[in-house]
């Protein structure tokens, strides 16, 4: 019985780990801002969809899956409620951008000039993901490539994600800028 197990278990980390399979956990709540000059993306998919947290709050949410993505000028920040600290990830500089494979985001907001090769709009969402809710809106592109992105998101996950040039900095006072 442990062989069978063990076998799904691998099936599950490496779906997760090719973005196949979202992971699943409770979200905090709070928001967070990510910023970039541009991302250039593989095997785009956008459809809705909903975050909870661990008291069961949901939040409805837009589901953007990329398979491979590359992130320049990479920024992520996160205010601490009620307090002028605010905590900043830097990375992706000097054009060597942060890279992300099996890229999953639950994001309320999306800002950016955006660009699609082989975009289809009004897709059923579960032809997209089979998790998804059924006769839902969705939207996929062989390629997106957005400038100036500016992205409000509930969580981010990833099967792996490099960060190139790290910069992780707690920011207080008149410091504690976000990213946008």
């Amino acid at each position: 019985m442990m062989v069978p197990a063990t076998a799904v278990a691998g099936a599950i980390v490496f779906g997760m780990s090719n973005g196949a399979i979202a992971a699943s956990f409770a979200v905090s709540g709070q928001t967070f801002k990510v910023g970039a000059s541009r991302l250039e993306g593989t095997g785009f998919k956008q459809y809705g969809g909903f975050v909870k947290e661990k008291d069961g709050t949901a939040h409805p949410v837009a589901v953007s899956e990329i398979t491979n993505a590359k992130l320049y000028d990479l920024c992520q920040s996160v205010k601490v409620p009620d307090m002028p600290i605010v905590l900043t990830i830097n990375a992706g500089g000097d054009g060597k951008p942060a890279t992300a494979e099996g890229l999953l985001i639950d994001m309320d907001s999306l800002g950016g000039d955006a660009e699609f090769t082989n975009i289809k709009i009004g897709r059923d969402a579960t032809d997209l993901n089979a998790g998804a809710t059924p006769k839902s809106f969705g939207q996929s592109a062989d390629k997106v490539v957005i400038k100036n992105l500016e992205q409000v998101a509930r969580s981010t996950s990833a099967g792996v994600f490099t960060l190139n040039g790290l910069n992780l900095k707690i920011n207080v006072g008149a410091a504690a800028k976000e990213c946008f």
